[in-house]
């Protein structure tokens, strides 16, 4: 059985080594399903949608309205700084399939329950383009 929960979060980032526009410092209104698949439990439940969000909302909150920024991005990093800028650092670059991987690994690490048998990210940067990663824990 699957579930699946959206997240949706606003965020600046940049892509300094990008040949186009994506260059530039710009933002997006991203949006994340968050889906598990295991067994349903004796209470009827895959896993409840509570615990899901308590997994995955802190790690939004943290991005919401905030500058991703790769760590060796030391203007843009010195900027954010200057400004009193919310930000994230980052050891990887800002594209959406490494944001994919990075929400991957974090709910990875989250205590999920043990019926739980594969996770799946899928992060939209915008309304028509979208990263998707999935792994299984057992």
């Amino acid at each position: 059985m699957k579930i699946a929960k959206e997240f949706n979060w606003e965020m600046g980032h940049r892509l300094p080594e990008h040949f186009g526009k994506c260059k530039n410092i710009h933002g997006h209104s991203y949006k994340m399903l968050v889906e598990i698949e295991g067994d349903v439990m004796e209470n009827g439940m895959v896993m409840d949608y509570y615990h899901l969000k308590d997994a995955v909302e802190p790690l939004v909150e943290k991005l919401d309205h905030a500058f991703l920024v790769y760590e060796e991005d030391k203007d843009v990093i010195d900027f954010l700084i200057k400004m009193k800028s919310k930000k994230m650092i980052v050891n990887f670059q800002s594209t959406v399939e490494n944001i994919t991987g990075f929400f991957l690994e974090e709910i990875k690490k989250a205590k999920l329950p043990a019926n739980i048998h594969k996770v799946k990210v899928r992060v939209c940067e915008t309304p028509d383009d979208y990263a998707e990663e999935e792994i299984f824990l057992k």
